[in-house]
C-alpha cells in the first residue's frame, strides 16, 4: 500500500502540471509513433506529457521538455499493477530520454535526429507464460531502445509521414535493430499510424498499429494494439498526449 500511495502522490504531482502550463500549443509534428521515434522534436520551452495505460494495469507518465533549440529531455515513471484490485504494485525505475535535431530535412533529404530512449515495457513477463524473451534473467519483455538515429520526411500526400532507423540497446553494436513506421493524419482530425519495430527477425520484431484522435489541438487519444500476430502476447494500450508550453 505504501508503494500505492507514493505513486498515486507522484501521479497526482505531475499530471496537473498540463492543466496549468498554459492554454496550450497545437500538435503540429509528432516526436513518437507509438514506440518509434520521429526525427522531430518539440520547440525550445514546449512541453508534452504523455500517459499510457498498458497490460497487467500498468501506467507509465512521460514528460519532456524542449530545453534547447532541438534538443528534447524526458522522464518517466511507471507503476506494474496499479490498475486493478492486485496488491502486489510495484514502482518501477524511472527512465529517461534524450533526443538532438541535428538536420531539418529538405527537398531531397529527410529531417535526421539521434538519441536515447530508456523506457521498457512488459515488467514481470517472467511470472507469466510467455515464449520470448528466452533469456528469463531479464525483467522486462521489451528492453529500452537505447541510443538510436531515426529519419522521418512526409511523403507522396500531405500528412502521410514516414519514419525508420535503428537502434541499439544499451550502446551494445552486436545488439543492433531496426525500425520503421508511417503515420497519416486527415483533417487534423484523425489519424492512423503503423510502426515495425526491433527487426532483427521475425520473431524479435514487433508490429504495432493504432488510430489517434486529435480531441483538441493540444490534446491526442490513442487507442493501440501491440505485438500483433503474437498471440497471448499482443497487448491493447490507450495513451493520452498533451502539449503545452512554458
Amino acid at each position: 500500500m505504501k508503494l500505492k500511495s507514493f505513486f498515486i502522490t507522484a501521479a497526482l504531482a505531475f499530471l496537473p502540471l498540463s492543466a496549468w502550463a498554459a492554454e496550450g500549443d497545437p500538435i503540429t509534428l509528432e516526436t513518437m509513433l507509438l514506440d518509434v521515434p520521429t526525427a522531430q522534436v518539440l520547440d525550445r520551452y514546449q512541453a508534452s506529457f504523455l500517459t499510457r495505460a498498458y497490460e497487467h494495469g500498468s501506467l507509465m507518465e512521460t514528460i519532456e521538455f524542449g530545453v534547447f533549440p532541438r534538443v528534447n529531455l524526458g522522464v518517466s515513471f511507471s507503476a506494474h499493477e496499479l490498475i486493478g484490485s492486485s496488491s502486489s504494485i510495484k514502482v518501477l525505475s524511472p527512465d529517461f530520454q534524450a533526443k538532438w535535431k541535428i538536420f531539418d530535412g529538405d527537398l531531397y533529404l529527410p529531417a535526421i535526429a539521434i538519441g536515447y530512449d530508456g523506457r521498457r515495457y512488459g515488467y514481470g513477463y517472467k511470472d507469466r507464460i510467455y515464449s520470448y524473451p528466452t533469456d528469463k534473467n531479464k525483467k522486462y519483455m521489451d528492453d529500452r531502445k537505447g541510443g538510436y538515429l531515426t529519419l522521418s520526411r512526409e511523403i507522396i500526400i500531405p500528412g502521410l509521414d514516414a519514419t525508420a532507423g535503428l537502434n541499439f540497446s544499451d550502446f551494445d553494436w552486436e545488439e543492433m535493430y531496426f525500425f520503421t513506421g508511417m503515420s497519416y493524419v486527415f483533417k487534423d482530425t484523425i489519424g492512423l499510424v503503423a510502426e515495425w519495430d526491433n527487426i532483427r527477425n521475425i520473431r524479435d520484431s514487433r508490429f504495432n498499429v493504432a488510430a489517434r484522435f486529435y480531441l483538441h489541438p493540444s490534446l491526442s487519444f490513442d487507442a493501440g494494439v501491440r505485438r500483433i500476430g503474437r498471440g497471448d502476447e499482443s497487448e491493447r494500450i490507450i495513451q493520452f498526449r498533451y502539449v503545452s508550453n512554458f
